[in-house]
């Protein structure tokens, strides 16, 4: 089947025609386009059956009403999120959508335990330091991990990952989600409510999916039930966080550091080069001025296993879809609202 891939960069095109080339995923016709997909860009896919996005390309009614006017049947998600898709409008349309729902857990818990790390014994200033020949140690002070009060909002396949590495270290952990995880209670997990979760924990790491329900989960009155110092990681979506509060809270000292791996705005910044460019976006700039902020550019899920997991399994969807049978990946409005 003929694939338009958008959004493309070096690394998607190296590790998806390695899986195509590969008896169980195919041997599809893959075309690779630079371009975001949107309104406009959606021509560019006139003709072809199967598309293949991203987390920031625009799947909305229009952008799915243009593709299906091309002759888009498929929409194979290279990722686990699909709160960027309408969903009910491609299923009005007669497009199937899939995504990879599960390609490494492993990877985006560990890029969160890292964000913890790094902030807590401010690896990245100590970095910088050293390179410029400064070997003081004056506000470099951390804590220790151990027998502090974890968070963990989200006990899903990567929460639990994140769960049992907290665990490793010592760590007391709470932790909120509707559908209690049994590998979670068994580690020792306790879960309470929202409030009592913010109002205990040291660190907050999030790990749900993003939803009506959860958007700006992380707002002024959240924050402020936290306890002063309280350090937050977000490596899920960027809208469960409003920035605008979190700025705030900063610039009171109410968070004592904060580790973003996604931002509400992200689609205008992150997986492109803007080194030379001037950064249009105030509150983006306002969070890197200050010295215990740590970002990261949507690149928790990036490792080889992960990638060759994204590529085989988003392939492999594609040939299910072009053989007639029931795709295991499909998501459905129906399935979300149920």
């Amino acid at each position: 089947m003929r694939i338009a891939v958008f959004s493309t960069r070096s690394y998607d095109q190296e590790f998806l025609e390695a899986a195509n080339a590969s008896q169980e995923a195919g041997g599809h016709e893959i075309v690779f386009l630079e371009a975001r997909l949107t309104e406009v860009t959606a021509s560019l896919a006139n003709g072809v059956p199967a598309i293949c996005a991203f987390v920031n390309d625009q799947l909305s009614a229009p952008v799915l009403r243009a593709l299906a006017e091309g002759g888009t049947r498929l929409i194979a998600l290279r990722s686990a999120g699909f709160n960027h898709v309408d969903l009910a409008a491609a299923e009005a349309l007669g497009i199937t959508v899939t995504r990879v729902p599960a390609y490494s857990p492993y990877a985006v818990a560990e890029h969160a335990v890292g964000l913890m790390l790094a902030l807590d014994r401010k690896i990245h200033r100590a970095y910088t330091r050293v390179r410029e020949g400064n070997f003081a140690l004056d506000g470099l002070l951390g804590f220790d991990l151990h027998g502090r009060t974890a968070g963990i909002v989200g006990t899903g396949k990567i929460g639990v990952v994140a769960a049992r590495i907290l665990n490793g270290f010592g760590c007391k952990l709470l932790a909120y989600d509707p559908y209690p995880n049994a590998e979670c209670e068994a580690l020792g997990v306790e879960y309470v409510e929202l409030d009592r979760l913010f109002a205990e924990s040291d660190i907050i790491t999030i790990h749900c999916p993003l939803t009506p329900d959860t958007h700006h989960l992380i707002n002024g009155r959240a924050l402020a039930q936290m306890k002063p110092g309280v350090m937050l990681i977000n490596t899920s979506r960027g809208a469960l966080v409003d920035t605008v509060a979190v700025v705030e809270a900063l610039k009171t000292g109410h968070i004592g550091s904060l580790g973003l791996d996604v931002y509400e705005e992200e689609e205008a910044l992150f997986f492109r080069d803007l080194s030379a460019q001037v950064i249009q976006d105030d509150v983006f700039s306002r969070l890197l001025t200050f010295p215990n902020v740590l970002i990261t550019g949507h690149q928790a899920f990036f490792t080889r296993e992960a990638m060759e997991h994204i590529a085989e399994t988003t392939l492999t969807s594609v040939t299910e879809f072009e053989r007639g049978v029931p795709c295991a990946t499909e998501v459905t409005a129906k399935q979300v609202q149920g």
